[in-house]
């Protein structure tokens, strides 16, 4: 299966266990690999025939207004499940990473989700 990949997308949610972790937006990165079938894009040179990863992008930074949440596992997943109903890649990858512990680059959540059907 072809891939169209956005990486590190910069993004500030309020994201956190606790409410002072989550009283001001953080920092986090997302990178998003979605699964489709390129060929009819690649043959037609038409952006109609695959996804527009410029219109991804803008959503995702547009997702969390007004909206928070406790682990990045539930993020991740409440992103899949978007680009999955509003873009209908086969699949998609969304990893999350967030600043988090000082010894360490960073700590990141990974995980894939198909379409149902």
């Amino acid at each position: 299966m072809d891939q169209i990949t956005i990486a590190d997308l910069e993004v500030y949610l309020h994201v956190g266990v606790t409410e002072e972790e989550r009283a001001n937006p953080q920092r986090l990165l997302i990178t998003l690999d979605m699964a489709l079938d390129v060929r009819p894009a690649a043959a037609s040179d038409n952006l109609a025939h695959t996804i527009d990863y410029a219109a991804v992008a803008q959503r995702v930074m547009d997702f969390g207004t007004g909206c928070h949440w406790e682990l990045i596992e539930a993020l991740a997943g409440d992103l899949a499940e978007m680009v999955l109903d509003e873009f209908k890649p086969e699949s998609v990858t969304v990893e999350v990473k967030k600043f988090v512990l000082p010894h360490a680059r960073h700590v990141a959540v990974r995980l894939t989700r198909a379409r149902r059907g």
